[in-house]
């Protein structure tokens, strides 16, 4: 278990960050010795913990600061996220995840699988506990849903390229946008901060999640696969077609159409072929745009928060994600 690199330059989270990690171990307790030695797997390739991370964050909105109800949220995000994260690679049939072959690759789909669901019960197990200033303001954990409904738009979109900027922008603020509003409303929440501010917490992290997400699709274009931590072009290769694909289509659906209908079966000469078709189409250029105005949204609610040091982490953190290159 081991802490990602970038929160070097954020000394001040890295204590909290360490301590979401080993409240998540020291809450895994599977009777399975095989299914829990799989998860403990899982916690080792050292993700960012992004999400956690804008959770704590947003603790120190209110002025009530409780830092081991805080930490505790920020598990139960990361375990959500982890959760889906285990689902996604055994439906995409990814063989390698942060620079690590997947776990239904070393294991098989059954042990994934059932790591999985043991992770979202190990997920609402800690907000059974540690949320009750969520009951109490009304939060509907029903409308964590929307994050399922994210990844079977996904799934049903595959290989339709007719797919419009509108129908990517809802799959991904349900796949990715959602869960990021969640993480920094209820850290808001936990700080007892107003009902305004919590909002603007969710608003907030709407629109990182939406620019983290554009600018993820971006690196699929333009990173390498040692940073980015799974094949380059690997999004197309399973027929999900992202913002830089969609706005690329609108200038060279002609020249495209042919390498779409090859499927699973484009070749590496032909992924690269349709890696400089959208370069020059200006698919990267129109993305890129997309997610700066949605980090711009949210300095936007960033502003509206109560002043202290965390706006500053916040701005700082939410600005190297859009320059990030993995």
């Amino acid at each position: 278990m081991r802490i990602h690199h970038m929160w070097d330059a954020y000394p001040e989270l890295q204590t909290d960050i360490s301590r979401v990690l080993q409240f998540i171990e020291s809450h895994i307790r599977v009777r399975d010795d095989t299914i829990e030695a799989v998860i403990r797997e899982l916690m080792l390739p050292g993700g960012k913990l992004l999400r956690p991370a804008y959770t704590l964050l947003c603790s120190k909105i209110g002025p009530r600061q409780t830092e081991e109800n805080a930490v505790a949220l920020a598990a139960a995000i990361e375990t959500l996220h982890m959760a889906t994260l285990v689902h996604d690679d055994v439906i995409d049939e990814s063989v390698t995840r942060r620079g690590m072959t997947t776990l239904h690759e070393r294991f098989g789909n059954k042990f994934a699988i059932y790591a999985g669901d043991y992770l979202f019960c190990l997920c609402f197990s800690i907000l059974s506990r540690y949320a009750s200033s969520l009951i109490q303001n009304g939060f509907d954990f029903l409308s964590m849903e929307k994050i399922l409904d994210g990844e079977l738009a996904q799934l049903h979109a595959r290989f339709q390229s007719q797919v419009s900027v509108k129908h990517y922008l809802a799959r991904i603020s349900g796949k990715t946008a959602r869960l990021f509003a969640i993480g920094c409303y209820f850290g808001a929440l936990s700080s007892e901060a107003s009902e305004k501010e919590a909002r603007a917490a969710w608003n907030m992290g709407h629109y990182i999640g939406m620019a983290f997400q554009i600018k993820d699709d971006i690196l699929d274009y333009e990173g390498e696969q040692a940073r980015v931590g799974k094949p380059v072009l690997h999004d197309i290769r399973q027929g999900i077609y992202t913002l830089p694909f969609i706005y690329a289509m609108k200038e060279e659906e002609e020249r495209l159409r042919p390498y779409l209908e090859r499927r699973e079966q484009l070749s590496d000469e032909h992924a690269e072929e349709v890696k400089e078709l959208i370069i020059k189409a200006g698919g990267i250029e129109h993305a890129q745009s997309v997610a700066d105005r949605y980090t711009s949204k949210a300095l936007a609610q960033l502003a509206l928060m109560p002043d202290g040091d965390y706006k500053q982490t916040l701005k700082k953190l939410t600005l190297q994600l859009l320059r990030r290159d993995t």
